[in-house]
């Protein structure tokens, strides 16, 4: 178990994204998707709105005390806005907040997870580090591959995926939510040690 963990501390789970129906099944809110896994995971209601987003509260989730599941409406690079507040009234520590975000620069469906370090070019990321004041909040990125050239990056993030694509990105959403689940009980050490291993066959 990470030597920061805290068992009976109240963690945030973030999902980046692009509220409304015209963003909902795109590269860009994966986040959402894995946020909305884990309320079928862990047989939630749909939430109510509170921080400027969307909130959910788990109470029965080993390792925690409570989780609270947030979906900002702000759209994505405002984001920090709604986990500020979040943080804020529920007194939680960087450490406990889990952002879950999309990431192009990796393959399609692969998962990589992070302790702390910069926005790596995320503007929804870059907005939380900014409104939380701290780059040290564990991040869990899920790689939705990378634009191809006739693209542009801002297009292809807002685009959806292929039929080809879903049923990988389908498992990729599964996994994470169970990476989120490690992440609660154990810390972000744990994820990282399982998910950031590249096989042979995908180097």
């Amino acid at each position: 178990m990470d030597a920061l963990v805290r068992e009976e501390s109240t963690k945030l789970v973030v999902g980046l994204g692009n509220p409304g129906r015209a963003y909902e099944s795109t590269r860009h809110n994966v986040g959402f998707m894995v946020v909305e896994q884990l309320r079928r995971l862990w047989s939630l209601d749909a939430g109510r709105q509170a921080f400027g987003g969307r909130l959910t509260e788990a109470r029965n989730v080993e390792g925690a005390r409570k989780v609270l599941l947030l979906e900002p409406a702000t759209y994505m690079n405002l984001s920090g806005q709604a986990v500020a507040q979040a943080v804020n009234f529920h007194r939680i520590e960087p450490i406990d907040v889990l952002v879950i975000m999309d990431d192009l620069d990796l393959p399609l469906g692969r998962i990589r997870a992070r302790s702390e370090g910069s926005a790596g070019g995320h503007k929804g990321l870059a907005d939380v580090i900014r409104a939380l004041g701290t780059s040290q909040a564990p991040r869990l990125r899920v790689g939705i591959g990378p634009p191809p050239p006739y693209m542009d990056a801002a297009d292809y993030v807002l685009s959806t995926f292929s039929p080809d694509e879903a049923p990988v990105m389908k498992h990729a959403v599964e996994q994470a939510a169970h990476a989120v689940e490690l992440w609660v009980r154990g810390g972000i050490a744990p994820v990282m040690d399982k998910y950031n291993r590249v096989t042979r066959q995908e180097e």
